[in-house]
């Protein structure tokens, strides 16, 4: 290549503008470093909650957006569709620890452009986001196994979500229900979000419908 030519390519090379919104220090520190050393992406913005990812935005809206979706003012699937509809042509990649078939359903319908977990490798993730900065939709293979074994089966509940969902539908409170359970009440609500994201419901009421339409009690 002639010395003209390399200065017109490296002139017309942009690189992809990344912006993370994760609570965990540590999660942004580790991906930053990977972004850095792809040499296709850069670190604009980083957040802890979703009131400081809109503040971000005000001044800065990058290519690709890592969202997580368990946040501690609210959860990403909600604020998905609010990005999309105020910043259409970011690409929402999805980055969580969330490894279930109906959560991965609902972000994808709600206009994120991809999903990642968190335990994915360096390389996986970077694909994500140069795959999602193109306009296409990625999956790391993980959730795409999940999504495709999700179509052909129900929701799966492990045995204390199942106990947990029959005493809310019940009535207890959490605070009844850590005692029933001999659960601490930050760990009741912690199974109390997992279920209201694997069923794609936002209160007590749409739970109880769901858990009786789906006989899952």
């Amino acid at each position: 290549m002639s010395k003209s030519n390399f200065q017109l390519s490296t002139f017309n090379f942009q690189l992809i503008r990344v912006a993370i919104v994760d609570d965990f220090r540590i999660v942004i520190d580790g991906i930053e470093k990977n972004i850095i050393e792809s040499g296709v992406a850069v670190l604009t913005g980083r957040a802890g909650t979703i009131a400081e990812c809109w503040e971000m935005l005000k001044t800065e809206q990058p290519d690709v957006l890592l969202l997580d979706i368990g946040l501690p003012d609210g959860n990403g699937i909600d604020v998905c569709p609010r990005i999309k509809a105020k910043y259409p042509a970011m690409n929402i990649l999805i980055l969580t620890n969330y490894a279930e078939y109906t959560v991965i359903s609902n972000v994808l319908g709600n206009g994120a452009s991809g999903y990642i977990l968190k335990n994915a490798m360096p390389e996986e993730i970077m694909e994500g986001i140069r795959t999602v900065a193109s306009g296409k939709r990625f999956l790391c293979e993980d959730a795409n196994v999940l999504l495709q074994k999700g179509k052909h089966g129900g929701i799966e509940l492990t045995r204390r979500e199942g106990e947990l969902l029959r005493l809310l539908v019940q009535g207890y409170t959490s605070l009844e229900i850590a005692d029933k359970m001999c659960l601490s009440y930050e760990t009741v609500r912690g199974y109390r979000k997992t279920l209201h994201l694997k069923l794609g419901v936002h209160n007590t009421a749409e739970l109880t419908r769901i858990a009786i339409e789906k006989r899952l009690l």
